[in-house]
């Protein structure tokens, strides 16, 4: 059975999602940090990967594309701002364009221009425990309201995407 908390308060304003995995977390940490593992997980269900071009060190980015069902591309940018291996990642996220450059939301102009997402991995249980926190950064009130709104989206958006990891982590464990 799968266990997902999603938790979430007004100021300031952070979306948090965990899920407990059965798995290692050095597992856990390289699918999350190579471009080649992201390619097999990363995206809602029906999402597929077009694009993955990792940089992964302090300064560093990921910049791909996401390829929604009905062919419309998703341009996404992380940026690293701090990296504790292999149990936290701080990175600024932004959507882009293809050329990856910082573009606003395709479907909504209020949404945050930057968003800051901490990922922490703690080892528990025989597995790790994952954390995500994500908080609107240097934005508007409207920004923030934008984001507070959009809570009831992320919620089923990130649990789709923690069980796609949570099938591709299963099916690195049985090879």
């Amino acid at each position: 059975m799968t266990t997902t908390t999603i938790t979430q308060a007004y100021e300031p304003l952070p979306f948090v999602i965990t899920r407990h995995l059965k798995a290692p977390r050095q597992l856990l940490w390289d699918v999350y940090t190579q471009a080649e593992h992201l390619l097999h997980w990363f995206g809602p269900k029906g999402v597929t990967m077009s694009h993955s071009a990792m940089d992964f060190r302090l300064g560093g980015k990921f910049h791909y594309c996401q390829a929604l069902e009905g062919g419309t591309a998703l341009w996404g940018l992380w940026q690293f701002r701090e990296i504790q291996t292999p149990e936290k990642i701080v990175m600024m996220q932004h959507f882009s364009d293809a050329q990856g450059n910082v573009a606003p939301n395709p479907w909504d102009a209020s949404w945050p221009m930057q968003t800051l997402s901490t990922t922490t991995l703690t080892e528990q249980d025989g597995g790790t425990l994952l954390i995500i926190e994500w908080v609107p950064y240097d934005a508007s009130e409207q920004e923030k309201a934008t984001f507070l709104a959009g809570h009831a989206s992320m919620g089923p958006g990130w649990n789709s995407v923690l069980d796609r990891l949570e099938t591709y982590l299963s099916l690195l464990q049985t090879k």
